[in-house]
């Protein structure tokens, strides 16, 4: 391999170069280029190359100690996040400290800047420890708080996504987990049967993670057996559960239902909202809530017609608006990656929240249009929004355009505001 001789600076580059007039590349391969300003020329960079001692396998070797050592680093963060979090609950002291996160990033930025790197870079990174650091802090949490010790959880559904999320998770809390599912089954484990009825429902906690079409007439079979033990369902939608939550209710069984506001793949749960409906059952209600104590997810209660009304709107919206995106696009007949070499920073947002929808199960998302029982009135109102700004451009409404426009602006401020709070 030859020795890095040269290195091309263009003025573009120099002009982002730090106060001193010096580029950082140049200073490493040319010590004693400096960049001239001359206002009657373009300017460029009187400069002497000298010869570099180090290959480019050398100094990739030299970056990939850099990575390794940064990678310690980071393991070594880790493990005094969880002694923070140790000495947090011993003081009783909230896991999450907003003002703690805003110290140590704006420290970093001074830092960043007195080093010569980049602010927001240094700011990217200090966010993505401190979120790493978040999850380190409530894992250990929620496995310290042992809520699950000496009981047992029967999971219906267990081997779904979010069915694996809540078996997972009851099992950090200490509950000896059954998963009854039958592509659980296949695993030939103790603990694993694949029809939840041949279970004697003995466990103290019973998860109801199924299809939505298909969890009424589980509640329904459940109520005919009447569990002891506390039973909830974390399906998207309430109304479609009417009859089975109100006939567990009616049997005397302690039954509550709950609406994770999150995907299985969600590890920190700190910003995160779950719902949980209150059916006056007993202390259905609290014990399920004891789960999420030790997180830092955001705690809803509500009403079942007050859950499927606003999430229709929640849900059930945006859903259908990126749907209508991509379905818009896919049939304007241009290339996706046409479009997204031109794309702008809006396109690119909402291209990568379509895509996102575009991935997930059509069979969930149609229920979740489908069956709620006020799904009409936002589709109705996503329409009626689309006609409305259709007319103002065709019309050449300005007045019209902009009405629309301020309006957003003051509808969306108070989200803005408490985001800007936060960060």
């Amino acid at each position: 391999m030859h020795p890095v001789r040269a290195l091309t600076v263009t003025l573009a580059e120099a002009l982002q170069s730090p106060a001193s007039g010096r580029h950082p590349a140049a200073s490493v391969l040319w010590p004693d280029c400096k960049l001239r300003r001359q206002p009657l020329q373009r300017g460029g960079l009187s400069c002497h190359p000298v010869e570099i001692s180090m290959t480019l396998d050398e100094l990739r070797t030299q970056l990939n100690d850099l990575d390794r050592r940064l990678l310690e680093l980071i393991a070594e963060r880790q493990h005094a996040s969880r002694e923070v979090a140790r000495v947090k609950r011993a003081t009783g002291y909230p896991t999450r400290d907003y003002a703690r996160e805003r110290e140590v990033i704006v420290g970093a930025r001074a830092r960043a800047d007195n080093l010569g790197v980049s602010a927001e870079v240094a700011e990217s990174v200090m966010r993505l420890l401190i979120r790493s650091s978040l999850t380190t802090q409530e894992q250990a949490s929620v496995s310290a708080h042992g809520a699950g010790s000496g009981l047992r959880a029967l999971v219906i559904g267990g081997a779904g996504k979010i069915g694996g999320w809540f078996a997972h998770f009851l099992a950090s809390q200490g509950y000896a987990v059954e998963i009854a599912d039958p592509a659980a089954a296949t695993a030939a484990s103790a603990t694993a049967m694949a029809d939840w009825r041949d279970s004697a429902l003995g466990q103290d906690l019973i998860v109801v993670a199924t299809p939505l079409g298909v969890t009424d007439s589980i509640l329904h079979e459940l109520a005919r057996r009447r569990p002891a033990g506390v039973v909830f369902d974390v399906g998207s939608l309430k109304t479609p559960l009417r009859g089975g939550l109100a006939a567990l209710r009616a049997a005397g069984v302690r039954v509550t239902s709950v609406h994770p506001m999150f995907g299985p793949n969600t590890e920190l749960l700190s910003g995160r909202h779950v719902i949980f409906i209150d059916l006056d059952a007993g202390d259905a209600l609290e014990r399920v809530r004891a789960l999420f104590k030790p997180t830092m997810a955001e705690q809803v209660v509500m009403g079942l017609e007050d859950h499927d009304r606003l999430i229709a709107y929640v849900l059930g919206l945006s859903h259908a608006l990126n749907i209508a995106f991509f379905t818009a696009l896919a049939q304007s007949g241009e290339a996706a990656p046409r479009l997204v070499q031109m794309s702008s920073t809006t396109f690119d947002a909402q291209f990568d929240i379509a895509s996102e929808v575009a991935q997930e199960s059509p069979e969930l998302y149609f229920e979740i249009q489908r069956l709620n029982d006020y799904g009409a009135q936002p589709l109705a109102a996503l329409a009626q929004a689309l006609e409305t700004l259709r007319e103002a451009v065709a019309n050449n409404d300005q007045e019209g355009f902009t009405a629309l426009m301020r309006r957003g602006l003051e509808y969306t401020q108070g989200r803005r505001e408490l985001r800007a709070r936060r960060a």
